[in-house]
């Protein structure tokens, strides 16, 4: 089952897509595609629902972020050993965890604003995974079973901000719109196998990531053991976790990074595909 949040920023309403594409409107269904509806007993109630009967919504609706009221955004860092490889880090012995402002969330097609003054803004491809039920102290053969689904994410940077400003990475990821979800949430019965999925990401129709979770140093099923041992994960909870090399500040002799104008377009095997066209913050 593939899920969506579909209307004006702030405003969108749950919905799904059916088997022919069409956006079907779920709002008579549930509040909103969130903590509250995303553990496995709403999604078996969900599942039994005659779609047909749903209306249908235009296909020029916006496209929210795929899940909506977000408690915790937490990426893993260097987590894939060829992005390790081109930033000249070694293997990490433990996750590398850092938290992205929930605030930086937005939608698949919405525009990505660089801040004031940014040179040094940088697209990474990750698989974001969403947490359907609540986590503490997770056994790994159980990880999987705690995950509602699947997104794909765009854990936009920016690299001045995240290494040369001291302190946490946190400040170069968590800029206003530099995290993308969606376009849809697929629940995890459709991905049985997360460490298989092709993962792809365009700039300006350039393929700059051409990667595979099966890269991933530490697996989904590591990094929500590891998390949980940590922190409670609680429904509703966006992990993304790492992307593969081809990022622009990786790239020799030179790297590159986003300007106004560019467009990129990141995709993931069985996810979908999201797209956003980079803009520059009024003064």
């Amino acid at each position: 089952m593939k899920l969506v949040r579909f209307g004006g920023i702030n405003a969108e309403k749950p919905g799904l897509i059916d088997p022919d594409g069409n956006i079907r409107d779920l709002s008579a269904q549930i509040p909103d595609v969130d903590g509250t509806t995303l553990t496995s007993p709403s999604i078996d109630r969900l599942r039994k629902i005659n779609v047909e009967l749903l209306p249908i919504v235009s296909a020029s609706s916006r496209l929210g972020a795929c899940v909506g009221s977000v408690g915790k955004f937490i990426c893993i860092g260097l987590n894939y050993h060829e992005h390790a490889k081109e930033t000249g880090n070694s293997i990490p012995e433990h996750p590398i965890v850092f938290m992205k402002a929930t605030s930086a969330i937005n939608g698949p097609y919405d525009e990505v604003v660089l801040p004031r003054g940014s040179q040094h803004t940088d697209w990474e491809i990750e698989l974001g995974v969403v947490i359907g039920e609540r986590a503490k102290y997770v056994l790994l053969e159980d990880a999987l079973d705690y995950v509602a689904g699947y997104c794909v994410v765009n854990d936009v940077s920016e690299r001045y901000y995240q290494t040369k400003l001291s302190g946490q990475w946190t400040k170069g990821k968590s800029c206003d719109t530099f995290g993308p979800l969606g376009p849809w949430l697929v629940t995890a019965d459709e991905i049985p196998e997360p460490q298989n999925l092709t993962m792809t990401m365009d700039v300006n129709g350039k393929l700059m990531q051409s990667g595979n979770t099966n890269d991933m140093i530490f697996t989904v099923q590591e990094i929500i053991h590891h998390l949980s041992s940590l922190m409670t994960l609680h429904p509703g909870d966006v992990i993304a976790t790492g992307t593969p090399a081809g990022v622009g500040s990786g790239k020799k002799p030179d790297p590159i990074f986003l300007c106004e104008g560019d467009k990129m377009a990141g995709s993931i095997e069985g996810l979908g595909r999201q797209e956003q066209v980079v803009v520059r913050e009024l003064v």
